[in-house]
């Protein structure tokens, strides 16, 4: 398997993230797969932004769960983008992506958008919560799980067999080559985030990864060039 470049929520680094603007750079850069984040709207669709609220990212103030769709479009999510949601994502880039669950509450409108959709093969379910992907199991067993963990030890191997995760993506500034060996051991592929700097890179392919999340395009470029 090739080592996969993943645009961490479409590429932060250069673009508003998790909005159309950054999906549709990182399609243009060739990543590998484009990695964005989920929560429900208060009247129940599916969102795009990774916080619970939206104060960090907008010029607006107060949770997700409180504002409608209709109330959310009317936010500037950066150089004015607006908050999409996952439907106009998945109309706006066609290759590989990489869904975080944010808030589990979301997992059964994402498996019903999946079906619509016709998703299955295209998408890679990742959650922090183990009962998002556990639901997902349940709801579309076909479709890849990946544990995501930042604070982790070596338990968290059994933690992503647990939920039936076929990948585990770990904060590269905890990880260690044992545990990437104890995850291949248990059959499970791991990916780094996030890596931006040759040195994290070169870490990465030291640990015999099987790809990286990245904030920035130059890292296909980087990724090509260590080869």
């Amino acid at each position: 398997m090739s080592f996969l470049t993943i645009g961490h929520r479409g590429l932060m680094g250069v673009e508003p993230e998790n909005t159309i603007r950054s999906f549709v750079r990182a399609d243009r850069e060739g990543m590998d797969a484009i990695e964005l984040d989920l929560h429900l709207s208060k009247d129940g669709h599916l969102v795009v932004m990774h916080d619970p609220d939206v104060d960090r990212t907008t010029d607006g103030e107060g949770a997700i769960a409180d504002f409608t769709l209709a109330e959310l479009r009317e936010l500037d999510a950066g150089q004015g983008e607006r908050v999409p949601t996952f439907d106009e994502v998945v109309e706006a880039v066609k290759g590989r992506l990489q869904v975080e669950i944010k808030d589990v509450a979301a997992a059964k409108a994402l498996a019903e958008a999946m079906t619509a959709h016709d998703l299955v093969g295209r998408v890679e379910v990742l959650s922090f919560h183990d009962e998002a992907l556990a639901e997902m199991r349940q709801l579309l067993p076909e479709v890849p799980r990946v544990l995501v963990a930042s604070h982790y030890g070596l338990g968290v191997v059994d933690r992503a067999r647990e939920v039936g995760a076929v990948m585990l993506s770990l904060n590269i500034r905890r990880l260690t080559l044992e545990l990437a060996d104890r995850a291949h051991e248990a059959g499970l592929k791991v990916i780094a985030w996030t890596v931006n700097t040759p040195e994290e890179l070169k870490l990465a392919r030291g640990l015999r990864l099987q790809g990286v999340v990245t904030d920035f395009p130059g890292m296909k470029h980087s990724v090509r060039f260590t080869a």
